[in-house]
């Protein structure tokens, strides 16, 4: 989170069980759909966290993240494109690369052994 504002908005969000944690590949992604919304979600196993974030890579406009290969940089746990290796920050969606490029990151939660990805309000 990045600011008291996001803190707020996410405050509010709502859950929506997305699937059960044995439908992730362990530290890769899957794509979900929530009403006309693709948000790729990650199961960071060997970081034991859970990441996800818009499914569009913003830099060609594909809708590719989920496939994208996770890993660390410098402690920022990120994705990167699989067709042009953008790489962002899984906490933030910032652009690792050092260009405009942001995703947008939502909040996930596990519990009962399904995975929620929370949404805004």
């Amino acid at each position: 989170m990045n600011s008291v504002e996001e803190i707020k908005q996410w405050y509010k969000a709502e859950w929506y069980k997305v699937a059960h944690v044995e439908d992730f590949p362990r530290n890769g992604g899957v794509c979900i759909k929530l009403d006309n919304l693709q948000i790729a979600v990650f199961n960071f196993t060997s970081r034991d966290q859970w990441y996800a974030c818009q499914n569009l890579c913003p830099h060609k406009m594909q809708m590719i993240l989920s496939r994208g290969m996770i890993g660390d940089k410098n402690g920022i746990p990120k994705v990167a494109c699989p067709f042009h290796k953008k790489t962002f920050s899984l906490e933030t969606g910032e652009n690792l690369d050092g260009e405009d490029y942001k995703l947008t990151t939502f909040p996930v939660k596990v519990e009962n052994q399904h995975v929620y990805v929370g949404l805004p309000a």
